[in-house]
């Protein structure tokens, strides 16, 4: 087996033991026997759990964009752009067996380094729709704001509509939440 393939394979038996164990409850041993692999050549690739965790990550992360870098050619406008962009995302976030197990630890014990990669996640979203938001001030089609401020408010918003409403109430349809975005932000994003 290449090197390069026992990379790819131990990321992948971490990320099944992460996402069905968590990622406190997750050791090198059991990484290693999903694996099929010695504890010693995982860490030939990697310092310790914490940068393999950062690493599964960054691939996540890579998978988002490219489900919005598909998404946002949907909409027409930069307000439904930004709308397709950002529900994509946030559905891919909402269904990631990982990323579920991820915010439950950090929900459930206040574990720092799932509240890390956690926020590098959010932080990498709220940079991705920013640049949008610097294209379409440049372009004119959107008004002058503060691209990065505004990314943040609007994924908040986006996370209290896709996340928190149906807590307690029927899940709203992509429609809907592009209709709310554009009724409390409509104004301000567009020219």
């Amino acid at each position: 087996m290449r090197m390069d393939a026992k990379k790819a394979l131990i990321l992948d038996s971490a990320k099944k033991s992460f996402a069905l164990f968590g990622y406190k409850a997750t050791t090198m041993d059991h990484i290693a026997k999903i694996a099929a692999v010695g504890k010693a050549t995982i860490y030939s690739f990697f310092t310790n759990k914490e940068d393999l965790l950062r690493e599964i990550v960054q691939g996540i992360i890579a998978e988002m964009r490219k489900a919005a870098d598909e998404a946002i050619g949907k909409g027409t406008t930069s307000s439904e752009r930004i709308h397709e962009a950002l529900y994509a995302i946030l559905i891919f976030r909402k269904e990631h067996e990982l990323l579920i197990q991820l915010s439950h630890e950090v929900q459930q014990f206040g574990n720092p380094i799932t509240a890390e990669v956690l926020g590098s996640i959010e932080t990498e979203v709220v940079n991705y729709i920013s640049e949008h938001i610097e294209r379409g001030i440049a372009a004119g089609t959107m008004k002058a704001c503060d691209p990065k401020l505004t990314a943040f408010l609007i994924l908040k918003l986006y996370v209290a509509l896709v996340f928190d409403w149906e807590k307690q109430n029927q899940p709203l349809s992509n429609e809907r939440v592009l209709e709310l975005l554009q009724l409390y932000f409509g104004n301000f994003l567009q020219v």
